[in-house]
């Protein structure tokens, strides 16, 4: 009843969000209809050809899935532009029918609940090429410096239906992990997630290169990446480190990975809990995109620089100590990769958690002040433009502001509880308690509410659906002040800390005017803590 009352009051804030105009497509593509719903994915199991020439891909996957409710039909997704083959089950083809990038299925007799089904659909195509990756998905074609095929794939929002056929969204991994089988021209690798099981001289002049993914994966994590690659192996207290660079940058990738890997994997560790992915190791492989959270085999392309391509995003020097792509991508193994929204629409329980994971590095390495000056520097990035959250059940995300002002709020957060040790031991709770499941904000605010003892949904409200953030009026009374908040949401009582004189001060205020007990000259000596808490003063 609680979470069921959590989930109506959250829902309120939604009124701000400016619908966008959503169709057929986007409901396919988003929804979750009786032909999703009806069955769980248990595996994938991947084996395509890659021709580098004519940008084609073709090949097979096979589905291996749970029946959930008796059904004749289900949805699978791949792009229209990817071009079917066939279907098949128990040695016999099925027939289909497509609606855009839908695929529905029909079986000659109904699956029954509990059983284990499986499925293979043969298909080629030339998928869809990014402009601009990874903010738009698709394949990048690309080339080294000694003009050798240097090949990478990233569809995030976009979604994975871009180049294999897959039940298209977040809220269904396959439990039990999947095999990526990816055969290219000889003399290249090709390095996907997970584990490396073996390569096979095929008789095309092509080889395949196999990997094993143990545990359940995000669709959009599952990657290829091809090219030239030379291989760096480390260990760090037992967990493999494993390193794909191009050839040409063996020397400078060996040095520039030994200066953040290790020290952020103790870092998020200690206060995220043991790396999730332990049995499928943790790889970087260089892309030629900037890159992406592929779960065990993070995309990287910041050219061995530090900062963001060599800039820091706070504007303070403090971000040039590190490498953000290592830093914020790694973040994601933890937040977006074990921790996962059920709708794109909730990104920001992927990407504020870890755009926060680039502070919480900070403060392990170079102190609280230093994490302090960085997150607040990443303000100026905060564009209020729309709201955090989303539209759900149509592929749609919110604003970009889900990555700084989603950290903001839980820098904010922090300071509203005012006991370090009580923050860091529920981050850690946080992590463990939803490691490899799939998740919602109304889950993340009641988990919150309860680890803290506070009601902090008007908190969460504001800042995720409201483009306005939490406005603190003070003005002077006689030789005293009153003070409120202005907020969008009602009943909204955050706590915020002042400095008058040299004594810091907790003020409880409501949406309603109240009266400060403290003498004061003028309102100019009320010194408002904006670096602990994310607010407008006056």
């Amino acid at each position: 009843m609680k979470k069921l009352l959590l989930i109506v009051l959250f829902s309120i804030g939604m009124q701000e969000i400016n619908a966008q105009e959503t169709t057929r497509r986007d409901s396919l593509q988003g929804g979750l209809r009786f032909e999703r719903t009806c069955f769980d994915v248990l595996r994938y199991n991947l084996d395509i050809q890659v021709l580098p020439r004519t940008k084609k891909i073709e090949g097979h996957n096979e589905i291996v899935f749970k029946v959930i409710e008796n059904t004749s039909t289900i949805q699978i997704d791949l792009f229209e532009n990817m071009k079917i083959n066939s279907i098949e089950w128990n040695g016999k083809k099925l027939s289909y029918k497509r609606e855009f990038d839908a695929i529905f299925i029909k079986f000659p007799s109904e699956l029954t609940k509990e059983s284990t089904q499986s499925i293979k659909i043969y298909y080629e195509g030339n998928p869809r090429i990014a402009k601009n990756a990874p903010w738009d998905g698709g394949f990048v074609f690309s080339s080294d410096a000694k003009k050798q095929p240097w090949i990478g794939v990233a569809v995030q929002g976009t979604g994975s239906s871009l180049w294999y056929p897959v039940k298209d969204t977040q809220t269904d991994e396959p439990d039990n992990g999947a095999s990526v089988k990816v055969a290219v021209p000889d003399g290249l690798m090709n390095v996907s997630n997970g584990r490396f099981l073996g390569s096979e001289k095929l008789a095309n002049n092509f080889t395949r290169w196999d990997w094993e993914v143990k545990n359940p994966i995000n669709n959009y994590d599952i990657t290829i990446n091809i090219g030239d690659y030379v291989h760096i192996h480390d260990n760090h207290n037992g967990l493999d480190l494993d390193y794909y660079v191009l050839r040409e940058n063996e020397d400078k990738a060996r040095k520039h990975f030994a200066d953040d890997v290790k020290p952020m994997l103790d870092c998020f560790q200690s206060k995220f809990g043991k790396y999730p992915f332990w049995e499928d190791g943790y790889k970087l492989v260089e892309t030629p995109y900037l890159g992406m959270e592929h779960q065990s085999a993070v995309a990287y392309g910041n050219k061995y620089k530090k900062g963001y391509m060599g800039f820091d995003m706070s504007g303070t020097g403090v971000g040039m100590k590190f490498d953000y792509i290592t830093i914020h991508e790694t973040g994601h193994e933890w937040f977006g990769n074990s921790i996962t929204s059920k709708d794109i629409a909730d990104m920001w329980i992927h990407e504020g958690f870890t755009t926060y994971t680039e502070t919480v590095f900070i403060e392990c390495t170079q102190g609280y002040e230093a994490a302090m000056k960085y997150i607040n520097g990443q303000s100026k990035n905060v564009r209020n433009d729309k709201p955090i959250i989303g539209q759900f059940g149509v592929n749609r995300e919110g604003s970009g502001d889900m990555y700084y002002k989603g950290s903001l709020l839980l820098n904010t957060l922090r300071h509203v509880i005012d006991n370090d040790d009580k923050w860091w031991a529920i981050l850690l709770k946080y992590s463990e308690t939803y490691k490899k499941q799939i998740i919602d904000t109304p889950t993340v605010i009641a988990f919150f509410n309860k680890e803290t003892g506070k009601d902090l949904s008007p908190i969460f409200n504001q800042y995720l659906n409201y483009t306005a953030i939490p406005h603190l009026e003070i003005k002077g009374y006689k030789n005293r002040f009153q003070y409120r908040w202005k907020t969008n949401v009602t009943g909204f009582n955050m706590p915020v800390d002042i400095i008058i004189g040299d004594r810091k001060i907790r003020l409880l205020p409501t949406n309603e005017w109240k009266k400060a007990g403290e003498v004061i000259n003028s309102v100019n000596d009320i010194k408002v803590l904006t670096d602990k808490f994310y607010i407008k003063f006056n």
